[in-house]
């Protein structure tokens, strides 16, 4: 008899801060109520004041929701302050259907801006779409700023080169092979030991 297949543990809930500007306050039950209806875990509900950094740093946080019936300015500079070493998926749910109040959202690294869909239905399909947005932006960004980083160390091993070829009368392949024995001999990366000739020779005049 085949052993019986185990399926696989569920996922963890997300954690969930509310951030409710104070034109939301009639609101909340609604918010509140459709996410616990879809199975997240609200480990607070907080106004968008000064304290709101720390709140969300001291929490820890999956996820961010505003709720703001209309103009969010205020709002969103604090959510930007809170997620700014640290960011996060964020949700907004708004009656705000301005295109600059939309714009000036998704500047500030709001994930989903929903206007008039404040529907308990609607909450965890549009959670799950921003959800899988920012993980796409987060893997986009760490892809563009390792491009930045290699092109970075490239030009300084290419500087690096070029003042050994100088110096010592050497061709490109040579300085190229000079540096990565110098390296190997040190157990340092090519660009590392690429910086520390150019900072030699910074400090040599």
């Amino acid at each position: 008899m085949a052993p019986k297949r185990q399926s696989a543990p569920p996922a963890r809930n997300l954690r969930i801060v509310v951030v409710q500007a104070a034109d939301a306050a009639t609101r909340a039950h609604a918010l509140n109520a459709g996410l616990q209806e879809a199975g997240y875990e609200i480990v607070a509900s907080l106004p968008a004041d000064m304290h709101l950094p720390e709140q969300i740093a001291l929490l820890q946080p999956d996820m961010i929701i505003i709720d703001a019936e209309s103009d969010a300015r205020d709002v969103l500079e604090h959510i930007v302050i809170a997620t700014r070493d640290e960011r996060r998926p964020i949700v907004m749910f708004t009656e705000d259907d301005a295109p600059s109040s939309m714009e000036a959202a998704m500047a500030a690294g709001v994930s989903a801006y929903i206007v008039a869909g404040l529907q308990a239905e609607r909450i965890k399909p549009v959670l799950n779409v921003a959800l899988a947005r920012f993980k796409q932006e987060q893997k986009l960004l760490a892809e563009l700023d390792d491009t930045r980083h290699k092109l970075a160390e490239r030009k300084v091993i290419d500087r690096a080169k070029g003042l050994l070829m100088t110096r010592h009368g050497m061709t490109e392949d040579a300085a190229y092979q000079k540096l990565r024995t110098m390296a190997m001999n040190k157990n340092l990366k090519l660009a590392e030991i690429a910086q520390r000739i150019l900072d030699v020779e910074d400090l040599l005049g």
